[in-house]
């Protein structure tokens, strides 16, 4: 376990970094807007910078924005993500002032096809670990929780409003550009961990029960147990079968190595569902 959990922190680590040159090497300097609170951070940055003159990193806004949304993943996803997103969003802000503001090339479609690229990396490979960069992340994991809506379409609404505040405070061309750059860090986050909004999880185990409590324990998800038997062993087994969304992925993962690491599981995507997909408030009926 211990080995486990001080990889996520190195991968979370080095996930910020790859954030952090992202926007110092690539991003800003090209006026080019990276996706969710980092771009927003960034566009308020250059806004303070040159209408009023007052000089706050972007690292800086980002630790700040981040604050508020610390505190609803805190009560609302859960004090272990929520700390994760929080050591990403520190070394984040923390590498963004170690690491100089320069242009790695003058080419304005290379910074955002690179800038967008690197960013998707260091965001993908945390979510790839039940991690998160925060911002919209946790702002996702609350609202996948909530209601059963593509997360999308809230990231496509703070995204838009970044675009069109670029092209309106600055050249209509930056808003292009930044829009290449959302959509290469997109595919890239999609490549690494998965682009579907729910995936479904078979579970064939010998420890349904115990499973089922665990599982329950962390998210609020119905789960069919169906009788299951081994062709091979002969021996008579249950496979249980949910669906889940994407940010809920590793925690499924860490639960079934936990209660049953020999439980064999087949994760399949899932591209639509018809009929009731429990949500957080939903009561579940105890056996």
């Amino acid at each position: 376990m211990f080995f486990i959990e001080a990889k996520r922190i190195v991968v979370v680590i080095f996930g910020s970094l790859l954030v952090a040159i992202s926007l110092n090497f690539f991003l800003i300097n090209a006026n080019v807007y990276a996706s969710g609170f980092a771009g927003a951070a960034q566009l308020v940055s250059s806004v303070l910078k040159d209408y009023s003159g007052l000089s706050i990193s972007t690292g800086i806004l980002l630790l700040l924005f981040n604050i508020p949304v610390f505190i609803l993943g805190w009560f609302k996803v859960g004090k272990g993500f929520t700390i994760y997103s929080i050591v990403s969003v520190i070394f984040a802000t923390a590498f963004m002032g170690i690491l100089p503001i320069l242009s790695v090339s003058d080419d304005i479609l290379l910074n955002a096809v690179f800038g967008g690229a690197i960013a998707g990396i260091g965001v993908g490979i945390s979510f790839k670990l039940g991690a998160s960069t925060g911002g919209m992340d946790i702002v996702a994991m609350v609202l996948s929780r909530l209601q059963d809506k593509p997360i999308g379409a809230y990231f496509l609404v703070l995204n838009g409003i970044i675009i069109v505040a670029a092209g309106f405070l600055y050249e209509p061309e930056n808003a292009l550009y930044t829009m290449v750059a959302l959509y290469v860090t997109t595919a890239i986050i999609d490549t690494i961990h998965t682009r579907h909004e729910k995936v479904t999880a078979m579970i064939v185990t010998h420890k349904a029960d115990e499973l089922q409590y665990a599982i329950h324990q962390q998210m609020v998800r119905g789960i069919t147990i169906i009788p299951a038997k081994g062709a091979y062993s002969r021996e008579d087994k249950n496979m249980m079968y949910l669906v889940i969304t994407r940010y809920e992925l590793y925690d499924l993962e860490k639960i079934i190595k936990e209660v049953d690491p020999n439980a064999f599981t087949n994760i399949v995507q899932t591209v639509g569902i018809f009929g009731f997909f429990r949500r957080e408030g939903d009561s579940i009926k105890k056996a």
